[in-house]
């Protein structure tokens, strides 16, 4: 568990051009503030979030909490992974379904699924999957709200922008952690803010609702598996949409071959598949699945 994390840390892992993305200003960082068309407001943005980032810091506006969990974890043929108990791997606490890409490839002969990142059943070689819930959005809600009631509609669009980015940035910052410590597969790792926000290091995190694995709904089993509401004060909806707004949550696969992919279109033959091997009934998976759906 990693309550009231320090933002000041948490800031440097900051990504500022998808900061500018959600204000629809496509460019590389820092380029773009100096960009002849886009420059100067970019440079005003700029100045404006670091006026309100350090005083978010300073403040203490708001607060920064997460929980991390690895687990024993095996893979079945049939594209399962089985999250264990403990390490003597006799009961198994949760199976996460996952989904196969099937639409044809040209340029790679193998169709993927987040299973194949961990070491099958058959294997007999002990594996770990993990997952994380983290938020920068506590005190968010009392921060907008002052800003409303002045008719501050900039700086509380400004405030929302900058907790979603320290959510994702504290993301980040955790998985560091992971790699190094937690789970310690990569304990020398050095990498730059740069180059860890283009992705250099080994593992990924997929989030639900995401390419690799779009079921929003998995998030019930991450938040159960962790615990999230009690270790990170961070809680769902009923259409799984994590409250406070600025959090962010998903898988830890470690396997050094893995990378992010999207399981594209899938038909019903599968869907009715990954409902049995999910326990629901086809119509629950076709909602959880509507955004890959080939077939409607």
């Amino acid at each position: 568990t990693y309550r009231n994390q320090p933002l000041d840390v948490i800031a440097r892992y900051i990504d500022w051009a998808y900061f500018f993305v959600a204000w629809e200003m496509k460019g590389k960082f820092p380029e773009i503030l100096d960009d002849p068309v886009q420059g100067e407001e970019a440079r005003k943005l700029y100045n404006d979030a670091q006026k309100m980032l350090n005083r978010m810091i300073d403040e203490k506006l708001v607060c920064a909490h997460g929980v991390a969990g690895l687990w024993p974890a095996n893979a079945t043929e049939d594209d399962n992974i089985l999250i264990y108990s403990d390490d003597s791997r006799s009961t198994v606490r949760a199976l996460i379904p996952t989904l196969r890409q099937t639409k044809r490839k040209h340029e790679t002969p193998y169709y993927l699924s987040l299973s194949d990142y961990v070491a099958p059943l058959s294997s007999g070689k002990p594996d770990y999957a993990g997952a994380f819930a983290v938020t920068a959005g506590i005190g968010l809600q009392e921060m907008v709200r002052e800003f409303e009631q002045t008719h501050d509609d900039y700086s509380s669009i400004l405030a929302k922008i900058l907790a979603d980015r320290l959510a994702e940035a504290f993301a980040e910052y955790l998985h560091e952690l992971v790699r190094r410590e937690l789970w310690g597969y990569a304990p020398d790792e050095r990498f730059s803010i740069d180059e860890l926000l283009m992705i250099r290091y080994r593992g990924i995190r997929p989030a639900p609702g995401y390419p690799p694995c779009p079921d929003h709904s998995d998030k019930r089993l991450i938040f159960e598996l962790l615990d999230a509401g009690n270790q990170a004060d961070i809680g769902l909806t009923e259409s799984n949409m994590m409250t406070p707004g600025a959090s962010v949550s998903g898988y830890y696969f470690g396997h050094p071959e893995s990378k992010y992919f999207s399981v594209g279109r899938i038909d019903l033959d599968q869907v009715e598949d990954y409902a049995r091997r999910k326990g629901v009934s086809v119509q629950q998976a076709e909602r959880a699945l509507q955004s890959v759906l080939a077939y409607r």
